[in-house]
C-alpha cells in the first residue's frame, strides 16, 4: 500500500488542519465542517493527478478545443457520519462520481475491547472502477478495513484511494498488512504516533463526528 502524506509539502492545507486540531476553533462546528470540505477539495485535486486522461474535443462558440479529461469511472464512498463533509468536498471535485455509504461504528464489548458493526450501507457496482473511500480519522484501521471489504463484496475496483486526514502510525501498519499492496493508496495529512487505551489518536483532534454534528447518544 502506497502512503502519500500531503503535509510533507508546506501548503495552506496545514493551516486548515491546525484549525481542526485547535480546541478553541473546534467550538465553531461550521468552521470544522468547512475545513473538512476544504481538505476534500485538496485531496481530490492531488489525487486527480494520478488518474487516466485522454484528449477529447469540446465544441466552443468559436470552434473546437482539444482538452485532456479524466477517463476513470469514480465512486466516492464514506463511512458515516464523520466522513460526510469530506465526502462533500470530494464530490465537489469529482462531480460525475457515483456515491456509496457505509454506516460502521465501534460496538464496545468489555472494557476497551470493541468490534466494528455495520448498521447500514448503500452500495454501487465497483468492478473496474476507481473507489475513493473517505473517513476523517484512521485510529486502529479496523473500520476502514471492514468498510472496504463490505464495499467490494460484489466486485473489486481497479484501484482504491483511502482519504484519511488524521491517521495513527498503528493504523497505517495494520492497513499495510490487511489490504492489497498494489491496489490501494492511502492519502493523509497527519501521522500521529500515539493511541490511548480507548483507541483514540493522540494528539489527534477528538471525535470528528461530534465536532461536526454534535454529541451522539
Amino acid at each position: 500500500m502506497k502512503v502519500i502524506n500531503l503535509s510533507e509539502t508546506n501548503s495552506v492545507l496545514n493551516e486548515y488542519v491546525a484549525q481542526m486540531r485547535d480546541k478553541q476553533v473546534q467550538k465553531d462546528r461550521l468552521r470544522f465542517r468547512t475545513n473538512l470540505e476544504r481538505l476534500g477539495h485538496i485531496f481530490g485535486y492531488e489525487l486527480s493527478k494520478t488518474l487516466k486522461y485522454s484528449e477529447k474535443e469540446v465544441v466552443t462558440p468559436l470552434g473546437i478545443a482539444k482538452v485532456p479529461t479524466c477517463d476513470n469511472q469514480i465512486v466516492v464512498s464514506t463511512i458515516l457520519r464523520a466522513g460526510l463533509p469530506l465526502h462533500k468536498g470530494l464530490l465537489d471535485v469529482f462531480d460525475k462520481a457515483d456515491s456509496a455509504f457505509v454506516a460502521a461504528y465501534r460496538k464496545y464489548d468489555k472494557g476497551d475491547s470493541f468490534h466494528i458493526n455495520v448498521e447500514y450501507s448503500t452500495l454501487v457496482p465497483l468492478e473496474g472502477k476507481t473507489l475513493i473511500l473517505a473517513d476523517t480519522m484512521l485510529a486502529t484501521g479496523a473500520s476502514i478495513v471492514v468498510a472496504y471489504e463490505h464495499l467490494i463484496k460484489d466486485g473489486e475496483p481497479e484501484h482504491t484511494h483511502l482519504i484519511c486526514p488524521i491517521a495513527s502510525v498503528f493504523a497505517v501498519e495494520y492497513l499495510q498488512k490487511s489490504l492489497p499492496k498494489d491496489k490501494v493508496t492511502l492519502w493523509t495529512v497527519a501521522l500521529d504516533e500515539e493511541l490511548t487505551s480507548h483507541s483514540y489518536i493522540v494528539p489527534g483532534l477528538g471525535d470528528a463526528g461530534d465536532l461536526a454534528y454534535g454529541e451522539k447518544l
